[in-house]
């Protein structure tokens, strides 16, 4: 029984944590953490000595949540990054803020004429003039308000470029995802390659199928591999796609449709890996057990027993591992400082055996809510444990095929062979297959099937 009383100190078994309920409306900050968990020792004296520590963390983690839910949605473009686009369209919002009528077109002296006139003559005011007493080095922002002020409805709108595609794709699809800034950075890679490919920013209406063909003729001469330029493809095709349907552009066609990358070089994914056999696996895992340090064996031993990525290992909170649960798992969800690779990874995987004994063991020196401090917090750190571990699997093999990510297919083979259905392992491996089916059910009952799987591959 404790004899001192701190808030949020609560007792399990032979050791002392902190637990800490994140409010609902700073969960989405926190990427979905309901609760904040920091262990305390085994100890009163631990408690006491490092609870200021923990409760510092955690009252900085809930600020700076606060500050995130409370920071504007919005973005604001700078005018130097504008298309001539969207400097047409801000230019006549401008004038409707004035009041101006936007059916106008040149030619009378009417009241417009003249007010549209003295706008034009205080804008110009503001530069210099040449000898014809034209102004110069006019912003394109000035310019364009010039142009609306000048020809008004007569004014053609510019052409929608990529950029305007790209711009309008990411608000539309992109913008408030829970993976919107790995999203954005992968539409932008591939914008930026067709635009060195073209050596311009295009308008959509105006692309060809030559154009489409350098675009991934260039991708390949970049050294790029034709699965990853396949990826790009499809990325390209969207954000047209869209643009096509929604600006809309009525008769424009989109060219890369239908573009293929050549057939040997798409090579199928299950090739990139292999599986450890028996003993190189056997070999390996005394190599790291014997050699590395106490978190990369607990990282190693949770990656054997679970087949997840070792990203999603490294990076794990202590609040999403339960092993005090029916069915002890960890709990793979979306987090701020680690993302996954798609929705279909969100899941609740198995602890059994030795993976079990593992997390057990990783929860007793975890410090500041992180299972593992000195590899969770970036995605720098999580490399570095991949790299670390790398070194003593080419203790063993040099065969390039095998490498750390091998225990996923390793444990897509165990599960075969243990008679485990395709949708189950898909479902503790995070494969998503597509079924509609598999966004049905409770999170429990497919946890409980998982497990049993697991249970079964493990005998």
């Amino acid at each position: 029984m404790m004899t001192i009383s701190l808030q949020y100190v609560q007792r399990r078994k032979n050791h002392y944590r902190y637990r800490r309920k994140v409010p609902l409306a700073l969960r989405d900050a926190l990427g979905g953490q309901v609760e904040i968990v920091i262990p305390l020792g085994t100890t009163e004296a631990d408690v006491v000595r490092r609870w200021p520590k923990a409760h510092k963390d955690a009252e900085k983690r809930l600020a700076e949540a606060v500050r995130a839910a409370e920071r504007p949605k919005g973005r604001v473009t700078p005018p130097a990054l504008l298309t001539p686009l969207e400097r047409y369209k801000r230019a006549n919002e401008h004038l409707v803020g004035l009041g101006l009528d936007m059916t106008w077109t040149p030619g009378g002296e009417d009241p417009e004429d003249i007010a549209r006139e003295v706008i034009a003559e205080d804008i110009a005011r503001k530069y210099r003039e040449d000898d014809e007493g034209h102004p110069q080095d006019v912003t394109e922002a000035d310019r364009a308000l010039l142009r609306a002020l000048t020809l008004g409805a007569a004014q053609k709108p510019p052409e929608a470029t990529l950029e305007d595609a790209r711009k309008f794709y990411l608000g539309e699809k992109v913008e408030g995802t829970h993976d919107e800034v790995k999203k954005t950075q992968r539409i932008d890679r591939a914008m930026a390659l067709v635009r060195e490919a073209l050596g311009r920013d295009p308008a959509v209406a105006k692309l060809t199928r030559a154009d489409a063909r350098e675009v991934r003729d260039t991708m390949l001469d970049k050294g790029l591999e034709p699965s990853t330029v396949h990826r790009m493809l499809n990325d390209v095709r969207a954000v047209i796609n869209l643009a096509i349907k929604e600006l809309p552009l009525p008769g424009v066609t989109n060219p890369f449709l239908g573009l293929e990358v050549k057939k040997d070089a798409t090579a199928s994914k299950k090739d990139e890996r292999h599986p450890f056999n028996p003993d190189q696996l056997k070999r390996t895992r005394e190599r790291v057990l014997g050699h590395a340090s106490e978190d990369l064996q607990l990282i190693w031993r949770m990656l054997e027993g679970t087949g997840a990525r070792l990203s999603e290992v490294a990076g794990l909170l202590v609040s999403d591992v339960f092993t005090d649960h029916k069915h002890p798992h960890i709990n793979l969800v979306f987090h701020p400082h680690r993302r996954l690779k798609n929705t279909g990874s969100i899941r609740k995987v198995p602890l059994v055996g030795d993976a079990l004994a593992a997390a057990q063991r990783a929860l007793e020196t975890a410090q500041d809510g992180f299972l593992f401090p000195g590899y969770a917090k970036t995605r720098a750190r999580r490399d570095a444990a991949s790299a670390a571990l790398m070194k003593h699997v080419r203790k063993i093999t040099d065969d390039e095929k095998v490498t750390v990510h091998s225990l996923r297919h390793n444990m897509k083979d165990r599960l075969r062979v243990a008679g485990v259905e395709a949708e189950t392992a898909d479902a503790i491996l995070g494969h998503s297959s597509g079924k509609v089916g598999d966004r049905y059910g409770g999170d429990e009952a497919r946890l409980e099937v998982a497990f049993r799987a697991m249970q079964k591959a493990f005998v």
